[in-house]
Parts: structure tokens; sequence; C-alpha cells
């Protein structure tokens, strides 16, 4: 039997918003097909819900209630002092610096000019407007991407994003900080989308922030798309972080593609926000490739984190790790969806996947699913998921050493965080990772027994 959904409020305000604002977006030509097509996509499918297996936990239908798409228009007062604020310890990073003001590119904000030979970063508004072929067909959806919603809205009303290019060998020395900055007082929607591509043998480090100013929009919601291209013995390092937004609608997707004998090491750190949904596809594209997701997620009051991954293994000899860690308190919630496929030509798989929650309250909710699929028979895979609360002897060990309790519930927390957050090898991203996740922590420290 086939069940027709009633177009929610949201949506029909959504799809409205788009026949009255579309024109001003950037592109026409293909472009504008494609964001038509898109949001004839969205119309068809509506918010995820529920009912459908991969958003059974976070049900957009009931939870989006009040989102408005129409154009945000930046206040022109932001400066680099403003962006420092707004970034707090990640501002002390030494890096090529790139920010989106809003959902558009900021040019007096951004360090484009100063990069590394054979490093090429620029505005994705303006290569809609150029549309040259080939971003034609990296933006055109396949078939998988044309049944995500989410991406379709995306899709339909990207303003800006980036596009960065690195050329084969290149191995830039500074990391390109990706600034994402909401700055008005109009929560609207904001879409975003970054197109990654490095070439064989390079590396990158590209670290995605996004941050509001003092006093910025009540209720923003943000959706983000990156696409990564990682060329054959490339090296890529790949960071988000979404911190300290507690009204804040956080949905990323990323989705890359790993070359043969390449390396990709994501991590994403999300603290402290409203609703949260980060999900990752990954694929290989050449065998003997590797690849790091590690990430920790930490809500209290009535926040929601959802991490979605899946990895497909479809070659030979790839190497996975992947590890999550959360803390939640009061009425938190987190969830992580973890599912591997080995292909059957993918022997010599070596994969492995845990997911950790410290719950610091009875009425906090941790929902776990873990998935492998596994059609080849010369691998090596396992998967894991544990939730507990903080244990009692060694807060006794560390009370009998003369350690008052708050503080030493505090270390035991800080220290299993640490764990995720020491996989990042950059030891000054480490630290102000870990400075905002302490910070994070120590504000919410439970006292209790």
């Amino acid at each position: 039997m086939t069940v027709t959904l009633i177009k929610t409020k949201t949506e029909q305000g959504l799809l409205a918003d788009f026949e009255r604002g579309h024109a001003a977006l950037p592109g026409t030509g293909w472009v504008e097909r494609l964001r038509r097509d898109a949001i004839e996509s969205f119309g068809a499918q509506g918010l995820p819900h529920r009912r459908i297996e991969a958003w059974k936990y976070t049900d957009l239908r009931e939870r989006l209630t009040d989102v408005s798409a129409a154009p945000v228009a930046s206040q022109s007062t932001i400066d680099r002092a403003a962006v420092d604020k707004a970034l707090g310890p990640l501002a002390s990073l030494q890096a090529h610096r790139i920010v989106l003001i809003d959902g558009r590119w900021a040019a007096d904000l951004c360090d484009a000019k100063k990069l590394a030979k054979g490093v090429r970063v620029q505005s994705l508004a303006a290569a809609l407007v150029a549309a040259p072929d080939w971003l034609h067909a990296k933006l055109t959806p396949d078939r998988a991407s044309s049944a995500d919603a989410i991406a379709a809205l995306n899709l339909a009303f990207m303003s800006d994003g980036v596009l960065i290019e690195i050329d084969a060998d290149a191995a830039p020395k500074k990391p390109i900080l990706l600034v994402n900055l909401r700055s008005t007082d109009n929560g609207g929607l904001v879409a975003t989308r970054n197109i990654v591509r490095v070439g064989a043998g390079a590396s990158l480090t590209l670290i995605e922030a996004h941050a509001a100013r003092d006093g910025g929009p009540a209720q923003p919601h943000a959706n983000v798309v990156t696409d990564v291209e990682i060329g054959d013995r490339a090296a890529v390092v790949h960071i988000q972080v979404v911190a300290n937004a507690p009204t804040t609608t956080h949905l990323a997707h990323w989705r890359a593609m790993i070359g043969t004998e390449a390396s990709y090491r994501a991590f994403q750190l999300t603290a402290g926000v409203k609703l949260a949904r980060n999900e990752l596809t990954i694929a290989f594209s050449g065998p003997d490739a590797k690849l790091d997701i590690s990430g920790a997620f930490l809500g209290s009051g009535n926040d929601h984190i959802d991490t979605t991954l899946v990895v497909d293994h479809s070659t030979t000899g790839c190497v996975a790790r992947e590890l999550f860690k959360g803390v939640l308190e009061d009425r938190a919630r987190g969830v992580f969806q973890g599912k591997v496929i080995v292909q059957p030509e993918a022997q010599k798989t070596d994969g492995k996947q845990m997911a950790q929650v410290l719950m610091l309250s009875e009425d906090a909710e941790f929902d776990s699913k873990p998935e492998l699929e596994i059609y080849a028979d010369d691998v090596v895979c396992g998967h894991g998921s544990t939730a507990a609360e903080i244990d009692p002897a060694m807060v006794f060990y560390l009370r009998s050493r003369g350690i008052p309790l708050a503080q030493a519930r505090a270390m035991l927390t800080e220290s299993f965080i640490a764990e995720a957050i020491e996989k990042i090898e950059d030891e000054a991203v480490r630290e102000a990772l870990m400075a905002i996740a302490v910070a994070w922590l120590r504000r919410s420290s439970p006292t209790k027994d």
C-alpha cells in the first residue's frame, strides 16, 4: 500500500520560497534547470521522516516546523576581529582563511590570493555564473543523490560555497580554514556547496568551521554539502567544527571518493547544537587506500546530534578505521548509524568501527545502529558500540587522592573525549579542538554522585 504524505507547512513554505526567490540565485541555463529539477525532487519526497530507514531517529517533518529559505541579507559590519571572536580557539591557527558570511563569499576577509603554488580557491557562485561543463557534470545528481531530499534542497537553494583545486604533487604547508559565519538576525536557511579536488600525490588539510557572531540569528538553519575527490597517492585531512550553537539546525553531508593508495583522515566535532545531522558517504575508487574517520559529539538540554556514516568498499586491500565518542546529559539525544559495505571484489578489506557514549543523565538517550554487509570472504571487519555512565570506581580512585567530586568527574569525561580528538595529528589543530571541547564540558559538567 502506498501512503501519500500531506505536505507540512514547512515543506509548502520552502517550495513557495523557491518560486519567489530562485531568480536571484547565481547561475542561469543548465544551473537553473538543475535547480528546478532539484526542487521538484524535494517536492516529491518532502522532508525526511521516520518511515525512511536512514532517518528513523531524526524525523525532520517533526523537528523542522518553521524554516524559511527567503534570501538572507548579510550585515556589512563584519570585520576580521568579529570573525576571530566567533572562531574562538580556532582563530589562532596559522591557516589560509576563506570566509562565507551568511552563505556568501566575503572577498575582503579571504586569503584566496595568498595561496601556495598549485592551490586554487574560488567562489562557487562565480563558477555557477561561468557554468563550465565539468561543473555541470559534478553537480548533476546520480541515482543515489536523487533520492536524498536534503541534498536536493541544497542544490535548489545553494547560494555560494567554495571550489578548491590542488594540483598533482602540490603540498601546501598551511591548512585552508573555511569559515561559515552567520551574522544577521534572520535565522533562515542558508545552503552552501563545496567541491574539493585533490590531484595525484598532493596533500591538503581543510578545516570547516561553522560559527555565529554574538547576537547572531536566533534560529539559523544550515544545509552544507561537501564533495571531496582524492587522487591516487594523495593525502587529505578534513575537519569540521560546529560548536556553541544552541539554537542552530545544522545538516551536513560529506561525500568522498578515495583513489589508489590515497588516504583520507576526517574528524567532526559537534558541541552544543540544537539539531545536527552529520552524514558521511565514503567510497574507494582504487585499491590499497586508507580511511580514518573519527568524531566527538557533546550534547545537553534537548540537543539532538545524529552521525550517519556509509563506507562502501568496492576494491581490494583498503583499510578503514572509524571511532566516534559522545557525551550526553540532561535530555540530549545522540544517534550513530554506521554502515560498512564490503563488495564481492573487495578482498583483503580491513575495517573496524566503534561508537562509545558517556551518559551523564538518566534522561539522555543514545541510539546506535552499526551495520556490516560483507559479500567477500577474505576480510577482517568488526564493529562495536557502548553506552555507559562514569565508572564509580574511577571516581572513588580520584577522590581518594584528594580530588573534589566535580573535578574528578570532569577529568574522567575530558579524558574520554580526548581519545577521539587525539587522532588529529596536527598539534595546533588538536589543541584548539580540545580547548573547545573542554570549555563545553566544564560549562556543562555535572556534580552529582
